[in-house]
């Protein structure tokens, strides 16, 4: 037997549906969302200068230093131009969809060799290299530190 969701033949009901939808999430937005965002961006905040710390900004990307701080391929993948979502990281570098989940959880794979660890590291390191920002991180070309500016 099928089943049928309420309301689904009768669109005459569901503007008013709609607009307490949409005024519940308003109420909620003004109520929490300010909060929400400045923990979230002070939490963000920290996983970028972590990531930077361990990078050298940005100027060491290398398969030992993902071991050392998987945790950085997250901020380091919104680095890139255009930021690069996971699964269009895992396409590009041809890489393991596991290695890149279980990084992003701060995490690597507990059954990869380290052969493998660090091929798909390296391939990984090579996509984020080329596609990195160089407008927003412009000492990149010119192999020296960023400047205070």
């Amino acid at each position: 037997m099928k089943t049928r969701p309420i309301n689904a033949d009768k669109p005459h009901l569901w503007k008013a549906d709609i607009a307490a939808s949409v005024d519940r999430f308003n109420q909620w937005f003004m109520d929490c969302a300010p909060e929400v965002f400045r923990s979230t961006r002070v939490q963000t905040t920290e996983q970028v200068k972590a990531a930077l710390v361990a990078t050298n900004d940005l100027r060491t990307l290398s398969p030992a230093t993902l071991k050392g701080n998987p945790g950085a391929l997250p901020t380091l993948r919104m680095c890139t131009a255009p930021p690069l979502a996971v699964d269009r990281l895992v396409g590009l570098a041809g890489s393991s969809k596991n290695l890149v989940g279980r990084m992003e959880k701060g995490k690597l794979p507990t059954k990869m060799t380290a052969t493998v660890l660090d091929t798909e590291l390296t391939k990984i390191c090579g996509i984020l290299s080329r596609l990195l920002d160089r407008d927003i991180f412009p000492w990149l070309d010119n192999r020296e530190g960023p400047t205070e500016s």
